[in-house]
């Protein structure tokens, strides 16, 4: 292990002066791309040298580095990024430089939410993106919101995620389970983004820069989950004036602030729920006393005249919420939940295409339910992550890349519950992980671009997975103009897990802990290959097809009686499927539309069953037209086949001794349910039509917001799940009008 250690830290070390060597073979050209009026990076922004016919993006910090230029000649660079005006540069390349360019873009004299043309082509035909969709912020403003704009609402329009139905934020990728998803907020993991037993998320959008979203193949830097990442990269402030945003929708209030600090910015957000009535509707008309609020910060300094941090950017970050219920009555459990975390950033680049990015963090979620009378029973968790990582990534003169990177994480769990069968479970945990990534990306040949990597546990969780590789393969292959050829195959673990009831509903409390020492971790294999076409910017046209192997998923132990029976036991299983997806944009229209036809199952004890998200046909067809002048419609109406479930067959009377009375002993038999093969049949069809209006409109120096949007315009009764004691119907949400009214200033 020592020697291990050795050898990681001499590549480090060599890095540095093959960067300096390297950077006088050929000019380069690198620098940052930003808003002008408030200094924010424009992630994913465009920058084309125009005389050689390529280009780069920038990353989610609005960095981007060109290579392999030819070196003492004049060269023209344009630069454009979505609602924004496109600005041409003249640059320079000297020998034995780098020349650096900072570009600040105006926004676009008239608001264009919809315009996605940004050139006449893509900066890089060889990007191994697979599996990725960027989610435009702003797109979330004008799509059918239900009660106000929510990230993870929005997912449901995206192929091959599914969810639980109208009433959850909760979602499944590819036929993985929902605590297999990563959400990283600032590169810190957030273990439980929910409000409100998972109806909205607790990431408030307006604090929000980028979103990457990974279905799979996602990069090799990336760990600790099985199904997806999504990679949330927040705002840094304005740096250049004070200013703030004020909204109130049918359910909350909310504030935020930002402004500039020498050498740097800051913001400030907080939101509040402060009306319960519109929570009813997505619990069937039940009235639980939610409370909830959630506050974040965020400081950002960078002053490159100072030598002791080299050009370096500081980032401090807090992250906050927390939920309860307020129930009164003798019979009403209470529960409580709440995150924290806080992390420090350091972004350096150095003076050769050689940048790094150095995190310390700390993230804690707790949750709990206090019962109330004799039918419910105490559960308690809490998990408390502590990581470290260093990342570096060089670009050689051929454009070529190379990325390297080391993380220590440290994680505490506790666990206290009662099972259905009155056994006590009381878990404490802790465990450490060491893993190291190193992979490469060849793109020297503008036709094809390859990405080899792999990820190595060092030490696992608890001491399993040790020594584990996670290789990755990402493939990219321009067939033809306009038409690409992408794939994607990996190794996945995942060491920490959920207490996760299928048969629940709605899961109402979703505890994380460790692995228990007598399993494996969880760990699937990842194989997705597709077909890209795009005809000029009008028509964009996707075919991908997946497979995914999982294996050592942890299942609840249903048959637990006795305190040393285990708490879980393994299932494996298997998703794969097809998606299509089509993108017609004729300004003012965009229209989206796809089609996924997906098989998920799962085999426990020599039993194979389908998992309660598995739809085999859905259907999500996505209009937005602008009307001009701030106002802007969208309609989105969404299919699916029906999910399974497990019936009820029968009833019969079971004698219960805790009932039993000396007067009449036939008091203590009560009816009790038998139940058919699990999710062995299927609900109806789903299907659901929303709209939306959005009107932007200045008054002075205000602007002013307004969405009113309508959930379920036709009124469609779709069917949440029958009640087992009295088989009553339960039905999803009805049609339901909300509005939102933000300010800006």
């Amino acid at each position: 292990m020592k020697n291990f250690f050795s050898k990681i830290l001499l590549l480090l070390i060599f890095i540095f002066p093959l960067a300096q060597a390297q950077a006088q073979w050929s000019g380069k050209v690198r620098g940052f791309v930003t808003d002008s009026l408030s200094g924010e990076p424009l992630a994913f922004a465009n920058v084309f040298v125009e005389s050689l016919n390529r280009g780069a993006s920038t990353n989610e910090k609005g960095y981007f580095i060109i290579s392999n230029i030819p070196y003492n000649k004049h060269y023209r660079l344009l630069i454009s990024y979505v609602g924004y005006e496109s600005k041409r540069i003249k640059i320079f390349v000297r020998k034995n430089r780098i020349t650096e360019v900072n570009v600040k873009l105006s926004p676009a004299p008239v608001w264009l939410t919809t315009v996605e043309k940004v050139a006449n082509r893509a900066p890089e035909d060889n990007t191994v993106d697979i599996g990725l969709d960027r989610i435009a912020i702003k797109n979330l403003q004008t799509a059918p919101t239900g009660v106000e704009e929510d990230l993870f609402r929005y997912l449901q329009y995206l192929p091959g995620v599914t969810s639980s139905g109208d009433v959850s934020a909760r979602y499944n990728v590819r036929g993985g389970d929902n605590n297999q998803n990563l959400v990283l907020f600032d590169n810190v993991p957030l273990y439980n983004p929910f409000h409100a037993f998972g109806i909205f998320s607790v990431i408030d959008p307006d604090i929000i820069n980028s979103v990457e979203f990974y279905k799979s193949g996602f990069p090799t830097e990336y760990g600790g989950r099985i199904s997806s990442l999504m990679k949330i990269t927040t705002k840094e402030g304005n740096k250049f004036k004070y200013g703030g945003k004020a909204s109130i929708s049918l359910l909350t209030a909310k504030a935020f602030a930002e402004g500039p600090i020498p050498h740097g910015s800051f913001y400030l957000s907080a939101r509040k729920k402060y009306n319960n009535s519109i929570l009813s509707k997505f619990l069937g008309d039940k009235n639980i006393p939610f409370d909830f609020y959630d506050y974040g910060f965020k400081i950002t300094y960078h002053n490159p005249d100072k030598k002791f941090i080299d050009n370096s950017k500081w980032t401090l970050h807090g992250f906050f919420s927390k939920d309860e219920t307020k129930n009164s009555g003798q019979y009403k459990e209470q529960f409580k939940w709440q995150n924290s975390l806080i992390g420090l950033k350091r972004f350096q680049v150095y003076s050769s295409p050689l940048y790094s990015e150095l995190t310390a963090s700390v993230s804690d979620s707790k949750g709990e339910i206090i019962p109330s009378g004799v039918r419910s029973r105490a559960k308690k968790n809490e998990i408390n992550d502590f990581t470290v990582r260093m990342d570096f990534h060089y670009i050689f003169d051929s454009s070529n890349e190379l990325g390297v990177g080391v993380s220590f994480k440290a994680i505490k769990t506790k666990l206290f519950f009662i099972n259905p069968n009155g056994v006590t479970s009381d878990i404490n945990d802790f465990g450490g992980n060491v893993s190291l990534y190193l992979k490469y990306l060849f793109k020297k040949n503008r036709k094809y671009g390859l990405e080899i990597g792999s990820r190595v546990n060092l030490e696992g969780l608890k001491d399993r997975g040790n020594f584990y590789f996670e290789p990755r393969i990402n493939y990219t292959y321009l067939l033809t103009k306009g038409l690409t050829f992408k794939a994607a195959w990996g190794l996945y673990q995942q060491g920490i897990t959920t207490l996760t009831d299928e048969s629940d509903v709605v899961p109402l409390f979703e505890p994380w802990f460790l692995t228990p020492g007598y399993l494996n971790p969880a760990r699937a294999m990842h194989f997705n290959a597709g077909l890209f076409g795009n005809i000029g910017s009008t028509l964009k046209i996707n075919v991908e097809g997946y497979f995914k192997d999982m294996r050592n998923l942890p299942e609840i132990n249903r048959a637990k009686k006795y305190q040393n029976d285990p708490d879980l036991v393994i299932a494996n299983g298997k998703s794969y499927g097809l998606e299509s997806f089509l993108r017609l944009f004729l300004p003012p229209l965009r229209f989206t539309a796809s089609y996924s036809w997906t098989f998920t199952y799962k085999i426990l004890n020599g039993l194979k069953y389908f998992p309660n998200y598995d739809s085999r046909n859905n259907v999500k067809l996505f209009l937005e037209l602008n009307l001009g002048k701030g106002w802007f419609f969208s309609s989105a109406w969404l299919f699916h086949s029906g999910r399974p479930f497990t019936p009820t067959v029968g009833y019969y009377d079971k004698f219960y001794f805790d009932n039993a009375g000396d007067w009449d002993i036939f008091e203590s038999y009560l009816p009790f349910l038998i139940l058919g093969e699990r999710n062995i049949a299927r609900l109806p069809t789903y299907h659901r039509l929303d709209l939306s209006v959005y009107k932007h409109f200045v008054i002075g120096s205000v602007k002013f917001y307004l969405n009113f949007s309508v959930m379920n315009v036709y009124n469609r009764k779709n069917i949440f799940y029958f009640e087992r004691e009295t088989g009553k119907r339960i039905n999803m949400l009805p049609l339901i009008p909300s509005a939102t009214l933000k300010m800006e200033i």
